[in-house]
């Protein structure tokens, strides 16, 4: 009998594109008469840029946003009718590569849009682009006055096809923030110095803030992916990620021993021990660690949640079953280290870290297995 990837892997990761769609409409209704695009910058927030896009187009999504130029080649390769911006700007010398593959750059500064306004004129048309205003987070993009200088600068301006007006919100997962307010109203002000043209201020917990932050495009990322966009709300999306490990052996641990490298977590009882297939290797974090008896970190397994005890190494992990019931658990069943029952958040808090680098640090030689496309697929 030939055995499948997961049989191979000592860790499968199942990516739900059913939950993922879900999890775009959800956004989309919630964005009201916005249009709902969608970030899959790294990799689809390292799940998997190709399944994670068509599933996404089969949705109904139109506008997708990545942060690189390369990432933007692959994205048209997969969806060669979806309109795509490249958040990262327009990269020196580059003009002609966008061009072809129709890549919008979000221009952040004077000298791009001059570079892209002269190439469309040698190309032979003015071609589509966002202008990126910064309203606060400073970071990328153009201040308010060097927006008015692009504004002032006919030669350019003549020279450009502005498809999106948008900005980047600093503390949108923060409802209550002061900043929210004043970056919403910078925005608006550059917004009315750029009549006509289509405006983005929201990302995943921007569309929770409401309509004044929606404007006509939102850009949803990690609550695609099942991260919680609202803060100290229950949250209101699916999980997507379901990573897993199989259990290796099972071992009897008398009290006063100890597991895992370094010795730092000791056993107070007779103590029974899975050891998981799963490391930092894999994308666990080495801060899941735990010296606890009773955790923080923990995975599920059998109907009920078991602490992680001692060490993550490269490829293993130490998780203390003894509350199960003596032989329920035996070697090859599976604990869920993230997913339905340990939450990405959740797991993210233990490790100190936040859902976003949880999700794009998870590894490549686990079984990933794709469901809810047209056909299930693995890879």
């Amino acid at each position: 009998m030939t055995p499948t990837p997961e049989d191979l892997a000592g860790a499968v990761l199942t990516i739900d594109l059913v939950a993922l769609k879900d999890n775009w409409r959800r956004l989309n209704a919630l964005a009201g008469k916005a249009e709902c695009g969608a970030a899959v910058k790294g990799n689809a927030y390292g799940l998997g840029i190709a399944p994670v896009a068509k599933a996404l187009w089969e949705a109904g999504c139109r506008s997708f946003f990545v942060a690189r130029p390369k990432e933007g080649e692959e994205l048209r390769g997969l969806l060669p009718e979806a309109t795509i911006y490249i958040l990262d700007g327009l990269f020196p010398g580059q003009a002609e590569f966008y061009a072809k593959l129709a890549l919008r750059p979000a221009l952040i500064s004077i000298e791009e849009a001059r570079e892209w306004a002269a190439f469309g004129r040698v190309y032979g048309r003015k071609l589509p682009c966002a202008i990126h205003v910064d309203t606060g987070i400073n970071r990328l993009g153009f201040s308010p006055a060097e927006f008015d200088g692009l504004r002032d600068d006919r030669v350019t301006m003549e020279g450009l096809n502005v498809t999106l007006l948008m900005s980047h919100l600093a503390c949108a997962d923060e409802p209550s923030h002061p900043l929210n307010r004043r970056q919403s109203e910078a925005f608006a002000a550059v917004r009315a110095r750029l009549p006509g043209v289509a405006a983005s201020l929201a990302n995943s917990s921007g569309i929770f803030l409401g309509e004044s932050f929606t404007h006509d495009l939102v850009r949803p990322g990690i609550a695609l992916y099942g991260g919680n966009p609202t803060r100290n709300v229950a949250n209101p999306m699916l999980p997507v990620a379901i990573l897993e490990g199989a259990v290796m052996q099972l071992r009897d641990v008398a009290p006063a021993s100890t597991v895992g490298y370094g010795a730092t977590w000791t056993a107070g009882r007779p103590a029974r021990i899975a050891i998981l297939g799963a490391g930092y290797k894999d994308g666990v974090p080495r801060a899941l660690s735990s010296t606890q008896p009773n955790g923080p970190a923990q995975v599920f397994i059998n109907g009920r949640r078991c602490p992680v005890v001692g060490r993550i190494s490269m490829d293993m992990m130490g998780i203390d079953v003894t509350a199960l019931p003596e032989g329920s658990v035996k070697r090859g069943a599976r604990a869920e280290i993230l997913g339905r029952h340990i939450g990405i958040d959740e797991a993210a808090g233990w490790a100190g870290t936040i859902a976003y680098e949880l999700l794009t640090r998870l590894g490549s030689r686990y079984a990933r297995l794709y469901t809810g496309l047209e056909s299930d697929s693995r890879a």
